[in-house]
């Protein structure tokens, strides 16, 4: 789904639903918490430089805040790179917004409103880039460090959230991560999305439309997918394709980390032999397997797995792409 990342979400972002449920979801700010939903408003988000360049196309935000109706305006940037100056450009995208409001007559010398300024990651790579631009200039001594500027953003990665975690949520956006990031979970969400938006079939159809588009990027799924009006349509349209290519997605990661753990193995276990190799490949294979079915792995886990012999720990690996839990994968 990542080739139509910034398009496809843009649009899903011109819809409230979205940016309120990113705030409420994914923000840990209580006092934007208590925004005021009825003025939330999209605003041009295409600025001007003064030598009539264009340099930001984003989705931007604005609403009130608790008793002060205080404006808060949200840029939000849609990222499925790493980019190292990432801080740079979301603190020239803040000062185009800004020069927006002083040329429109919108704000008053001290008044500036405050900007939240969201990157939305959601690539296959960690995020390393620096968020604040203060750590992307070289140290200077003494004086001229004072003048060093900060703007920092806030980097919201898709992959850092568990699907235990996403989906502990009443919550569209967290639902549309599940998508991304959990694909084996696209029937439960598509029925969690239609019942939530029951009353709001618009949004259905961009979402399911969105979806549609996305499914399309891939091969193994094919192209003949005709439109559809809802949720549950999509969901009957593409049941037993979906099941099919899980079990190759399955079958492909299981393969790809046993690979790559009976390689690890091999070589750390060279010295005392090849047996010995093949068993630390498989339980670094079950590592990885277990870290991307459900996220970080406790240490009393990762010992169970050091201790266990050759034979159990291909017992588990058979079983680990059917568990819905780690408790599952390990009882007796």
């Amino acid at each position: 789904m990542h080739s139509i990342h910034d398009h496809g979400y843009k649009w899903l972002f011109s819809s409230k639903a979205f940016v309120r449920d990113l705030i409420l979801g994914f923000v840990p700010d209580d006092w934007l918490h208590r925004m005021d939903v009825s003025t939330l408003e999209q605003v041009p988000g295409s600025y001007i430089t003064e030598d009539f360049q264009s340099r930001a196309n984003d989705v931007v935000w604005r609403f009130k805040v608790a008793e002060s109706w205080v404006y808060v305006y949200l840029l939000i940037e849609f990222q499925s790179r790493v980019d190292p100056y990432m801080a740079l450009r979301m603190m020239v995208y803040q000062g185009l917004l800004y020069q927006e409001l002083i040329r429109s007559k919108e704000v008053s010398p001290g008044a500036l409103p405050p900007i939240l300024p969201i990157v939305l990651y959601n690539g296959s790579q960690r995020w390393t880039a620096d968020t604040d631009v203060y750590e992307l200039i070289a140290d200077v001594p003494g004086f001229m460090e004072h003048f060093k500027p900060h703007a920092r953003y806030f980097l919201i990665d898709e992959q850092t959230h568990t699907d235990e975690e996403l989906a502990s949520q009443r919550n569209v956006v967290a639902a549309i991560f599940r998508l991304e990031q959990y694909p084996e979970s696209m029937s439960e969400v598509l029925d969690r999305l239609h019942e939530w938006l029951v009353d709001q079939p618009e949004l259905q159809r961009s979402i399911a439309a969105w979806i549609r588009a996305a499914l399309r990027q891939r091969p193994e799924m094919g192209q003949d997918f005709p439109e559809v009006a809802s949720l549950q349509e999509l969901k009957k349209m593409m049941a037993d394709r979906w099941e099919a290519w899980i079990q190759k997605r399955e079958d492909k990661v299981r393969q790809e980390s046993l690979q790559e753990g009976w390689q690890e193995g091999r070589q750390e276990g060279r010295q005392e032999g090849r047996q010995r190799g093949l068993q630390e490949g498989e339980s670094l294979a079950l590592q990885r397997l277990l870290a991307k079915r459900f996220g970080e792995v406790p240490v009393s886990v990762l010992e169970m797995i050091a201790q266990a012999s050759s034979t159990q720990i291909e017992t588990w690996l058979d079983r680990v792409l059917d568990a819905d839990s780690l408790e599952a994968l390990f009882r007796s």
